[in-house]
């Protein structure tokens, strides 16, 4: 299921947008089940991403996602391919020139199941043109950052985990944030509420979440899920924040929510301590590791970490007094490691997702 050496599978990164979505020749993995066109996996996410929403292809949800999905997002699952459509044609008709750029593909084969799985980072640019669940138009611009990590097996999604930075997106509209949450809760009330899966969710996640007394010894054979491990479970769980500067590089980025823009250990590690600061008895749960090489720059790991974070409302770092609410947050980080440190992070959660668990 690998590509051949003369070769290899598209790489994203520093492509041009054109050359990405031009004819790519013959096949380069093996895809049983996939349309004739789609040459490899990253080329599958990024051609077919492009004809649903570029093109307003609109149609090809049916045939790309299979009847029964599941959308895991951080207010609840969606399931059904018509919520789907049905989600698409509202964002679209609240921001009717959404673009989006695909700024990479990590990607893996799942032998077990006999499928691909993918981490899809986007940059999207809109203008809110039609009137929404933000409220009236505003005619602002903006520009946001969304994860898609999708199973696919013979053409078609079956399990989709998205986040996307709405929180950045409120904020460049000249939105309240709280209003909006508001808003959102008082037309689909207890849509961010729902017990059983918030319960069952904030359950999973505490029993997963591992407490390493050290730093892992890198391993070799698997540096993304040793990194992922410190610094989740060790700097983040164990609160080790000194780790941080053994996990990143000294002159790191981090693009985190809200539009966050952060450089060096120091404001990686008051990212987390803001976290810890709303939510005090927090525990992450690492779910899943994806890693790819760059082919070009050997030594360079692409890395994509999809964790959860349960918490309780009882600090004051969020500017409203403790709810003591139990709250969950879905995200995806994707590194850019260099030397078995981090050089660049984009993490992305629902922020404003947040805001409404505590409302």
């Amino acid at each position: 299921m690998t590509a051949n050496a003369a070769q290899p599978v598209t790489y994203v990164p520093h492509q041009d947008s054109a050359d990405l979505l031009a004819p790519q020749g013959p096949r380069r993995q093996v895809l049983p089940g996939f349309d004739d066109d789609y040459v490899d996996i990253v080329d599958y996410i990024i051609r077919c991403t492009h004809r649903i929403w570029e093109q307003r292809r609109i149609d090809l949800i049916r045939s790309h996602y299979t009847a029964d999905c599941v959308i895991h997002t951080q207010a609840g699952p969606v399931e059904g391919v018509a919520a789907v459509v049905e989600n698409t044609l509202t964002t679209l008709a609240t921001f009717p020139d959404r673009s989006l750029y695909g700024d990479h593909v990590i990607w893996a084969y799942d032998a077990e199941n006999a499928s691909y799985f993918s981490s899809h980072r986007i940059t999207s640019h809109m203008t809110h043109l039609g009137h929404g669940e933000l409220g009236p138009a505003t005619g602002r611009r903006a520009t946001i950052r969304t994860i898609a990590d999708c199973s696919i097996r013979e053409n078609r999604i079956f399990e989709e985990w998205l986040v996307r930075d709405n929180l950045a997106l409120v904020l460049q509209l000249g939105l309240d944030p709280w209003q909006v949450a508001e808003g959102q809760l008082r037309r689909s009330p207890g849509a961010d509420s729902r017990p059983d899966w918030l319960a069952r969710e904030c359950e999973r996640t505490s029993n997963a979440a591992r407490v390493v007394p050290t730093v892992p010894t890198p391993d070799p054979a698997n540096v993304p899920r040793t990194l992922a491990s410190a610094v989740f479970d060790h700097a983040f769980n164990a609160r080790a924040f000194a780790a941080i500067r053994e996990l990143y590089a000294p002159g790191c980025l981090m693009h985190a929510p809200g539009g966050r823009e952060l450089f060096g250990c120091d404001e990686v590690t008051g990212f987390m301590v803001w976290l810890l600061g709303a939510f005090p008895d927090a525990r992450i749960s690492v779910d899943r590791v994806t890693s790819i090489g760059d082919p070009d720059a050997p030594g360079v790991t692409d890395v994509a970490v999809r964790w959860s974070l349960t918490g309780t409302h009882t600090g004051y770092s969020l500017g409203i007094s403790p709810t003591s609410r139990r709250v969950l947050i879905l995200a995806v980080s994707h590194w850019r490691v260099v030397d078995q440190t981090v050089l660049e992070d984009w993490t992305v959660f629902d922020e404003l997702a947040l805001l409404r668990q505590l409302l």
